[in-house]
């Protein structure tokens, strides 16, 4: 009998390591808050395009094939990461983020994505938002400080990145946190 293996998977863009050092500061300013937070580790940081969850080993050349022919269509570009905010608001904090601008073609290139998933059977996203999430909220304890740092950080400047690869990454789940592994590198 064929024994299935499965993954837990997502497509994503990391984040250049010369733009982790700002975002850093603005997590610092979030642990000095008497809260819980779950933070993203610094080298775990990414823009996510789209989280797949458990998927069939034996189905990862189908996907690895549509996503290559999306991305055929595209060449490197420019995002500027900028901003700070919470999902779904700062009255209701479960996810602190850093923004993304000049997303014109993040967004083609997701929306593209998105509907050659469709037709692999995958559920369209509801709303793609561009953002690199950096914690977690677990608490409601202070929350008022942690509405004042978003707003303190609302504008704030991270800087400029080339997107120039796409990664097809696996998750595993440990109590310490997960642990991303690139499947495949998709070059643009």
């Amino acid at each position: 009998m064929l024994k299935l293996t499965q993954v837990r998977a997502f497509l994503a863009i990391d984040l250049d390591d010369d733009l982790k050092p700002k975002i850093n500061k603005v997590i610092k300013e979030f642990k000095q808050i008497d809260t819980r937070i779950k933070y993203v580790e610094l080298t775990n940081l990414h823009l996510t395009l789209k989280f797949f969850g458990d998927i069939d080993t034996n189905g990862l050349e189908v996907l690895e094939k549509a996503i290559a022919n999306v991305l055929d269509d595209f060449r490197p570009f420019k995002i500027n990461i900028k901003g700070c905010g919470a999902f779904p608001n700062s009255n209701h904090i479960k996810v602190i983020w850093v923004g993304i601008e000049d997303d014109a073609i993040l967004k083609d290139m997701h929306d593209r994505l998105d509907e050659e998933f469709k037709r692999l059977g995958f559920d369209k996203d509801r709303k793609f938002s561009t953002h690199l999430t950096i914690g977690r909220m677990k608490s409601a304890k202070n929350k008022d400080k942690v509405k004042k740092v978003i707003e303190e950080f609302k504008d704030i400047e991270i800087g400029e990145m080339e997107v120039d690869s796409i990664r097809l990454k696996k998750s595993t789940l440990t109590p310490q946190g997960p642990i991303y592994e690139d499947l495949t590198i998709f070059e643009l």
